[in-house]
């Protein structure tokens, strides 16, 4: 037999998500949780600086640039020329030091830059 019981709602009457004590959960904490538990919620915060890449480093740089993947600690940057590559290897850590500022919980340790395939 179901139960009777009366589920609480929410005001526009969907039901709310509860926590152990029947008080709302933020879906954001129980997501982080979920992440934290499989040892990747680091990783996934990391993924974040793939959008705020052109950002944290300039017009010109992002230009000429495409953050393209986050594996582990490092920063994976296509570059559209070996005279940008050879430019930006130069100036690696102050690109590492801009992004570490931005994200001091989930920092990366280097980032590499590789020459983007040209179609």
């Amino acid at each position: 037999m179901m139960s009777t019981s009366p589920r609480k709602r929410d005001g526009d009457g969907r039901r709310a998500e509860q926590g152990r004590a029947g008080k709302p959960v933020a879906l954001g904490s129980v997501v982080d949780k979920i992440l934290a538990d499989h040892g990747v919620l680091d990783q996934v915060r990391r993924m974040s600086v793939l959008e705020e890449w052109p950002a944290l480093v300039g017009e010109a740089v992002a230009h000429v640039t495409h953050a393209r993947s986050v594996e582990d600690a490092v920063l994976i940057v296509e570059v559209r020329s070996s005279a940008w590559l050879m430019e930006l290897n130069m100036m690696k850590g102050d690109f590492v030091r801009r992004v570490n500022d931005h994200m001091p919980d989930t920092p990366i340790e280097r980032i590499v830059f590789v020459q983007a395939e040209t179609e």
